[in-house]
């Protein structure tokens, strides 16, 4: 197996703590799924065993004997389910048959991601807006999307990127804003420790690019602050 040349720990910590991200897509083997779930649980579950080990934990104690197994499930079924592709939530489009010609906003979903530099946790809100080209999906639908790309390692600005995409993919248009508001662990809880800072990012397509419709956007997802 080929792995990254690292060239030296002040260069690893260095992308890690500025939150460097390095491609579009999410970084991927191209035999990533070679293994089944449930091979891949069995392997992360006896390494990361061997990390409590190594931390001085005594794996006999009732409390941590099962941690091992509630880890690995948790990587692969939940947390980290969006890199499998199978897992990409089915989406039907409907004619617009309401002739609706305005925005669609759908604001404060829920987002649950990890940083991809130190697996700690990035939580926040996510705001998607799009004008329809002819077609439309259902509102739980965005949310779906916006889950999928969420649950794997990631980059702020790649996942912004990536719900953007996808809608524009979709939906057949350009006229795409995606605005993330999130808290990361790994600023809060490590490094600099600050708990009070989020990082906003936005992706404006089509329309969204024109001053007007932007600050439509943002006043809309502002209402009621």
């Amino acid at each position: 197996m080929n792995r990254p040349q690292i060239n030296n720990g002040t260069e690893v910590d260095l992308i890690g703590d500025n939150h460097i991200g390095t491609s579009l897509e999410t970084p991927m083997r191209t035999d990533a799924f070679d293994k089944s779930d449930e091979e891949k649980m069995a392997i992360i579950e006896l390494k990361f065993r061997e990390i409590m080990e190594v931390l001085g934990l005594d794996l006999t104690d009732d409390s941590l004997n099962g941690t091992p197994h509630r880890v690995a499930k948790m990587y692969v079924k939940e947390i980290f389910s969006g890199l499998n592709p199978e897992n990409e939530p089915k989406i039907s489009v409907f004619d617009n048959k309401f002739g609706y010609g305005e925005m669609l906003v759908e604001r404060n979903i829920n987002l649950n991601s990890t940083c991809e530099h130190h697996f700690l946790p990035i939580v926040g809100k996510a705001h998607v807006a799009y004008i329809a080209s002819g077609q439309v999906i259902g509102l739980s639908k965005i949310n779906r999307i916006v889950d999928y790309f969420a649950r794997r390692p990631q980059v702020q600005e790649r996942l912004t990127v990536q719900i953007a995409n996808e809608l524009k993919k979709i939906l057949k248009t350009e006229d795409v804003a995606v605005v993330i508001d999130a808290k990361h662990m790994c600023v809060s809880s490590r490094g600099i420790e600050d708990e009070s800072s989020s990082t906003v990012t936005a992706e404006y397509g089509g329309v969204f690019g024109q001053t007007e419709k932007r600050d439509e956007f943002l006043k809309y997802i502002s209402m009621g602050k």
